[in-house]
């Protein structure tokens, strides 16, 4: 028995667009770790890779592991009858033969039912083995969506070179060529709280240590050179030197946590002004130089799922298929694709 509930339409709606133009059928592995699909294209050049944590459904139950074939583009026209704010309920019992899709309305003043016919697919599973790439970018997903858009009305390929400068996105077509180029650290939040180690000594100073309550010198106590004190130390009955410096203690650690909450705020303003449209920035980790070409058309077809996620990866390496992620809250998508020198992905 399968029971998965998503508190919104809309999220499976963005996953099958971005999938339903590479691959037509596939089937959604569940499993009581959520659910998976895992398809490759026709012409074997692109795979997709789908995880949906069954911790991210606002409820989930899988009894036992069960493989559910699907049509993608029916599963989007039956998707279509739900308004994006509704919960969607899918349900399958064991060896059924068909899936029921029940959309509620947030308010629950309308449901509807609905079911599909499901489908015998033999499809392989392929192993996606763990690579160590050479270059990994992140960046917008809008503007990687852009890139894809702008450079497709030049040519069909796009060249992608990784280096210390930057990330370049190429083409060079009948009607011209372009190219885009995208710095690191761009538009990067680099704001944090200083920890103590890397305080400057004003800083430092703000935190005097503590004196130990009661705590006298003793006259005839020797100095740090040996010697014997000349300083007439005289008995603290009331206690106040030890008062005034705990007092200096305390406020010392009030300036210094009046300046960490300056700067709590401060990151906190600008995570607020990412949500309300700033664009992350861009972040390189690079091991080697990379350069591949690989076909525009994939890529747009990929860059639909920008609505999903801000932020989308880029991993690469010279001669194997370029990995492009996206990391939304229920899940992970992910897109291989072969480059341009070879057409087959690894099977």
């Amino acid at each position: 028995m399968l029971e998965a509930r998503v508190k919104q339409a809309v999220v499976l709606k963005k996953l099958l667009d971005a999938i339903k133009e590479l691959v037509s059928d596939g089937n959604l592995d569940c499993t009581e770790e959520g659910i998976s699909l895992q398809a490759m294209d026709n012409s074997h050049i692109a795979l997709v890779a789908l995880k949906l944590e069954a911790s991210e459904f606002d409820e989930y139950r899988c009894d036992r592991n069960m493989p559910l074939g699907v049509n993608l583009a029916s599963l989007t026209k039956i998707l279509k009858c739900a308004k994006d704010t509704d919960v969607v309920t899918l349900k399958a019992s064991d060896d059924a033969d068909s899936l029921n899709l029940i959309f509620e309305s947030p308010k629950e003043d309308r449901v509807g039912e609905y079911e599909m016919k499901l489908m015998d697919i033999d499809q392989e599973h392929l192993g996606i083995p763990d690579t160590q790439y050479d270059a990994t970018v992140s960046m917008s997903s809008a503007e990687f969506a852009r890139i894809c858009r702008d450079l497709a009305v030049l040519g069909e390929s796009v060249k992608i070179e990784c280096s210390k400068e930057g990330v370049t996105f190429s083409a060079d077509g009948e009607v011209g060529k372009g190219s885009v180029l995208l710095r690191q650290n761009a538009g990067q939040d680099r704001s944090r709280v200083k920890n103590e180690d890397e305080m400057d000594e004003d800083e430092k100073s703000d935190i005097k240590p503590k004196t130990k309550r009661g705590a006298r010198r003793d006259p005839d106590e020797d100095d740090e050179d040996g010697q014997k004190s000349d300083v007439d130390v005289k008995p603290d009955i009331e206690g106040e030197d030890e008062l005034q410096e705990e007092e200096e203690q305390e406020e010392g650690e009030e300036r210094l946590k009046k300046r960490k909450a300056g700067a709590k705020k401060d990151k906190g303003n600008k995570r607020a002004r990412k949500e309300d449209g700033e664009e992350p920035g861009v972040s390189i980790i690079l091991e080697r130089q990379v350069s591949l070409t690989f076909s525009l058309k994939y890529l747009t077809n990929f860059a639909k799922s920008a609505p999903l996620a801000r932020e989308v990866t880029l991993h690469m390496s010279n001669d194997v298929p370029l990995l492009v992620q996206f990391e939304f809250e229920q899940g992970t998508l992910q897109f291989f694709l072969a480059p341009k020198a070879s057409n087959l992905l690894t099977d």
